[in-house]
């Protein structure tokens, strides 16, 4: 247990029984109140968004997260099974902590997971991927001359906006988080 005013952004805490992250902790002293610290989190497993007002020496749970580069390996069903780069050891990692950025996991791509206590609370993929045009219309002459974009399959059937002058069979590099075509890789 610690005291409220050893809480930083960016630490996660076990409040009213779930895992949060301290979005924004500000220290507030009201005329002649009494001071506080006023915090916004969000719910780890949820999204939601908590605001709560902690007293100055109110006892509070940090918790100790390790996060670690993984592989990811294969699909298990409702879970995605990742090895550890350096003891070896796999894990099953539900698909869920991944959320969209799932489309753009390719085997032996590496992973970024934290861990509270043997449960795995999150999951990230890298921010670009690289991935192989597998359809896409060809290109119109005369339609170039604007920055016209048209649907491109990359990958596992991803549908992403490219230039019109990506061909089927051409390597892009795309932004996991958006979705977005970023450049074509040579």
């Amino acid at each position: 247990m610690a005291k409220a005013s050893e809480v930083k952004s960016g630490n996660i805490l076990r409040f009213n029984g779930e895992l949060i992250v301290v979005e924004e902790f500000l220290h507030r002293t009201p005329g002649n109140l009494r001071a506080f610290y006023q915090a916004r989190m969000r719910n780890i497993k949820s999204g939601k968004l908590v605001e709560y007002r902690f007293r100055t020496d109110e006892e509070v749970t940090i918790c100790r997260v390790e996060t670690n580069d993984y592989q990811y390996l294969y699909e298990d069903g409702e879970f995605l099974v990742v090895m550890d780069n350096s003891s070896f050891e796999q894990f099953n990692i539900p698909k869920s902590l991944f959320g969209d950025q799932i489309k753009f996991l390719k085997e032996g791509m590496n992973v970024v997971i934290a861990f509270e206590s043997e449960e795995p609370i999150s999951a990230q993929t890298p921010q670009h991927v690289e991935l192989e045009v597998t359809y896409t219309e060809p290109a119109v002459k005369g339609d170039t001359s604007t920055s016209a974009l048209k649907y491109a399959t990359v990958g596992a059937d991803v549908e992403i906006k490219v230039p019109m002058f990506i061909n089927q069979g051409d390597k892009v590099k795309v932004d996991t988080r958006t979705g977005e075509y970023i450049e074509r890789v040579k």
